[in-house]
């Protein structure tokens, strides 16, 4: 694992909302907001974009946690900023708190963790289930 970052470090990612990413379940649309899921997917790949330029070759990335306050909506053809800072580096493990906006409109944050492990250790685990 590359010690690349230190805590305070930042990445951003910007999504417009779709969609394919408003409140959806089995029972049909709920209504043309980001969905909280949604959201929680691209507050973990705004965090993830650490992981990326920390593994290693034969390593890779995995969750280990995801807390997401969802504060305010954000409608369909919203663009979302998610801005990850890099909380603590422990060992093989990275926490980074995050925060969405809409503009200057808070609408989540939350923070989200993450292990780089090697792939073998990986396979082994999942092959073990």
């Amino acid at each position: 694992m590359l010690q690349t970052f230190k805590p305070g470090d930042v990445k951003t990612f910007e999504r417009q909302v779709t969609k394919a990413d408003c409140a959806l379940f089995d029972s049909g649309p709920v209504h043309p907001v980001y969905a909280t899921f949604a959201l929680a997917r691209d507050a973990e790949w705004c965090c993830r974009l650490f992981v990326l330029e920390m593994k290693e070759e034969d390593e890779e990335g995995i969750g280990t946690m995801l807390s997401v306050q969802h504060v305010s909506p954000a409608p369909e053809g919203a663009v979302v900023l998610f801005t990850a800072t890099v909380k603590s580096l422990r060992g093989n493990e990275i926490i980074c708190s995050f925060e969405a906006r809409c503009g200057e409109r808070l609408i989540a944050s939350g923070e989200q963790g993450q292990k780089i492990l090697k792939k073998t250790k990986l396979e082994n685990l999942f092959r073990a289930l």
